[in-house]
């Protein structure tokens, strides 16, 4: 057995089952586990991913929010790590770049990310149109109307 398959072995059981779908510019909302002193909390981290990298047991992203007073905050998350409690996308972004570093540099409104908006009909055309056949007739009988003279 070579090293790197051995490695594998033994962390493929540690690997997170259901990692939830995002990609880079999507809008996440990532809740870790804090740890002070005795205690255990969850706090929650939001902003736009900048970089996702695969790497098996090593996957991680980065997510980038704007604090107060507009200063940019970056935090690294490893993807299958047990302080990570949930991970959710709460929009998808348009962006044509694997990483984008170039966020950095821009303020305001112009580090905002366009919407990918979500359309079924347009990624399965003919089964759309398949599905709007006319609808037959119903066989039961109508109802007789009241009418009021």
């Amino acid at each position: 057995m070579k090293p790197t398959q051995a490695i594998n072995a033994i962390t493929s059981s540690m690997l997170k089952t259901s990692t939830p779908e995002f990609s880079v510019g999507d809008t996440v909302r990532v809740s870790v586990r804090v740890v002070e002193g005795s205690r255990e909390r969850i706090q929650v981290f939001e902003g736009v991913v900048m970089r996702r990298r695969s790497g098996g047991i090593n996957a991680n992203f980065t997510v980038r929010r704007v604090a107060a007073h507009g200063i940019g905050v970056e935090r690294t998350f490893l993807l299958h790590s047990p302080r990570i409690d949930k991970i959710e996308a709460t929009r998808r972004g348009v962006v044509r770049r694997a990483q984008l570093y170039y966020l950095r540099g821009l303020t305001g409104k112009a580090a905002r990310i366009k919407e990918r908006r979500y359309r079924p009909e347009a990624k399965t055309k003919g089964a759309v149109q398949a599905t709007t056949a006319p609808v037959a007739e119903s066989t039961v009988a109508p109802e007789a109307e009241d009418t009021e003279e």
